[in-house]
């Protein structure tokens, strides 16, 4: 990629984190091309959908997500680790309006942007998952796949509920005691 592409596609990066954060995930792209100084073709170049464009952004944090998940994977308490991944993974899907929707939405194992993401999250989940079932303190009959709807149901909940706080972390501990054998 050209110097100057390079350039146009950081700073709509860094324009989309500041539009999906302020105004959620529908922000208008028209916008973010403008603040960023280039056109709307510009972005579609870079980014064919918005799905891909919020793909861009999630990848961001998905490094991040995918460190936690390794540092815990060695935790003495493995159902605690679970518990802590997906406290992180609530805390990612909150930082912008209307992600958490977006990915409770994209198709599982098919090619697309937040499926990408998607993915490598589940993967890294089921180690943590399978450690605490091998401990004999998560049920077995609990899938990563529902508890990454769950977390991202989790902060839609507290999306929607900015006067609460404590939100989140209240209903991940009402999930977690439906966890434990």
């Amino acid at each position: 990629m050209r110097a100057d592409a390079r350039r146009n596609r950081e700073r709509l990066l860094s324009e989309a984190r500041a539009a999906f954060a302020a105004q959620g995930t529908d922000a208008s792209l028209e916008d973010i091309a403008r603040r960023a100084g280039v056109g709307i073709g510009t972005l579609y170049r870079h980014f064919p959908s918005r799905e891909e464009l919020l793909g861009a952004v999630f990848r961001d944090g998905l490094a991040e997500l995918l460190d936690r998940s390794a540092e815990l994977a060695g935790a003495s308490d493995p159902c605690a680790a679970l518990v802590a991944w997906l406290r992180t993974l609530i805390s990612h899907a909150g930082e912008y309006r209307g992600l958490s929707v977006a990915l409770m939405s994209a198709p599982y194992g098919r090619s697309s942007a937040l499926a990408e993401c998607s993915e490598p999250l589940r993967a890294a989940g089921e180690r943590l998952l399978a450690r605490a079932r091998e401990a004999g303190t998560v049920r077995a009959d609990v899938s990563m796949g529902d508890l990454m709807k769950l977390a991202n149901a989790i902060a839609l909940a507290a999306e929607r509920s900015p006067e609460d706080p404590e939100l989140a972390d209240r209903l991940l501990d009402v999930t977690v005691r439906g966890l434990r054998t």
